[in-house]
């Protein structure tokens, strides 16, 4: 059975796929410091693992209603056949929306800054703008070239405009979340955009909109348009640099990317093809933590060494 198949019959058509990597050719055996981060977001939990500082694997999960249990699930994700074992972990950076409640976590940091430095690592030095639309939050991030935070604006406290808001459209309409972007991209003109204030309104207006005769393609159009529009005004506020990259679940949802880049007139730079082995865009924020533990466990080490 396809997922897809899977999502329709349980429908859970708001559900992103949960999988883990390892990538190949890569050995923990030898390595001398092995490091992880675990991002416990809103939605999505995710864990990455780093061996001397390189990505080794990582896994993506749901979040569910304990955050706890889901960062056990993450890091047990990322650990899966790798022959890992926490107990193998040297230093473990928790982060997120549930991060303080990662309690074997060496350290909490906040989501912003580990976004932008596993933006740094995915991308490279080149990244000043980082996008991360969140389960709930959106944030517009300004960095260096070695990823440190220099600004960042956060979106209001609600879900509209944000991942969640997405899956609430792709539950409505029976869409598989992952096909939203495409499917709202087939629309021969743009329509006016809905409410993004409040899911609540625009579930309400979508509803409506279908009753007067709209496709679902043209309600997703008008939603992920009005998603972009938020999230371009965020980004102008926070100030652009053209280098932009988007993090997070919708970064891979190619209508969500494609208005942003016509919203604020410039193009993300190019979208690792993580399907073929290539870093994960939702796995920002876990690499970012994975990589401040390796810092944070080298200056304990040449502390007790002094």
């Amino acid at each position: 059975m396809t997922q897809q198949q899977q999502q329709q019959e349980g429908n859970a058509f708001w559900r992103w796929q949960e999988y883990s990597r390892v990538l190949p050719g890569k050995s923990w055996v030898s390595g001398d410091v092995i490091t992880a981060g675990v991002d416990v977001g809103s939605v999505g939990s995710k864990a990455a693992v780093l061996v001397n500082g390189e990505i080794y694997s990582w896994g993506i999960t749901r979040t569910g209603s304990n955050s706890p249990d889901s960062a056990v699930k993450a890091l047990n994700c990322a650990l899966k056949d790798t022959g890992l074992k926490q107990s193998d972990l040297k230093y473990i950076v928790g982060t997120g929306y549930g991060r303080v409640n990662i309690s074997f976590a060496h350290k909490a940091l906040t989501e912003i800054a580990c976004h932008a430095k596993g933006a740094n690592y995915i991308w490279g030095p080149q990244v000043r703008t980082v996008l991360d639309v969140g389960g709930q939050d959106i944030k517009a991030i300004k960095c260096d070239d070695t990823g440190r935070v220099v600004s960042f604006l956060m979106n209001d406290k609600c879900a509209a405009g944000t991942g969640r808001g997405m899956e609430v459209f792709a539950d409505l309409l029976k869409v598989p979340i992952e096909e939203t972007g495409e499917m709202s991209l087939r629309v021969t003109e743009e329509p006016p955009s809905v409410s993004c204030t409040c899911v609540a309104f625009a579930k309400t207006e979508a509803v409506g909109l279908l009753r007067r005769g709209w496709s679902k393609e043209k309600v997703l159009a008008a939603y992920t348009k009005a998603m972009a529009v938020r999230m371009g005004n965020l980004i102008k506020r926070v100030g652009l640099e053209p280098e932009l990259v988007i993090t997070g679940g919708q970064s891979k949802n190619i209508g969500v990317v494609s208005r942003v880049e016509a919203a604020l007139g410039v193009k993300c730079l190019p979208m690792p093809n993580w399907r073929e082995g290539g870093l994960d865009p939702m796995i920002a924020g876990a690499l970012g933590a994975a990589i401040f533990a390796k810092a944070l466990y080298d200056k304990n080490q040449n502390t007790q060494q002094q």
